[in-house]
């Protein structure tokens, strides 16, 4: 019986998730940029403003989680370089809806995960093993 009730939960929860994620693309308030007017074309950051780069604002906990994700890389020189583009592109205040975060694994990422030749490959691989692309690039990146 207990199977049974948490399989029909997961069920509604996936539906609910569904049909707001499918809402929210219809009225282009939102949506994963791989199902949305631009799905298949790599995701692109904002234009910068001529005369410097004009800094993201995020909250403390998009903030975290993008200067956490910068233990993954393998030498210290990029976890380094990581964690200076965050403090260059980023700076802490309200939530940012439009920074693409998820977390798999344990692994929480945001934003553009600059991938390895090795990574990009663990994620093709990945992919058509059954994985989906958001998971296998977060498990890649970290795990690879």
């Amino acid at each position: 019986m207990r199977k049974i009730v948490a399989v029909a939960v997961l069920a509604a929860m996936t539906m609910l998730g569904t049909v707001a994620a499918v809402a929210s693309v219809a009225a282009g308030t939102g949506g994963h940029p791989r199902t949305g007017l631009w799905a298949g074309s790599p995701p692109q950051a904002p234009a910068p403003p001529k005369g410097g780069v004009k800094r993201q604002e995020v909250s403390q906990k998009q903030y975290d989680i993008l200067i956490g994700q910068c233990r993954y890389p393998k030498t210290p020189e990029a976890r380094q370089r990581c964690r200076t583009q965050v403090r260059e592109q980023y700076k802490v205040g309200a939530f940012n809806p439009n920074l693409d975060c998820r977390t798999y694994s344990g692994v929480s990422v945001c934003g553009v995960l600059e991938l390895s030749a090795a990574q990009r490959s663990c994620v093709e691989e990945s992919v058509s093993g059954g994985l989906t692309r958001r998971r296998a690039e977060v498990e890649c990146y970290a795990f690879r």
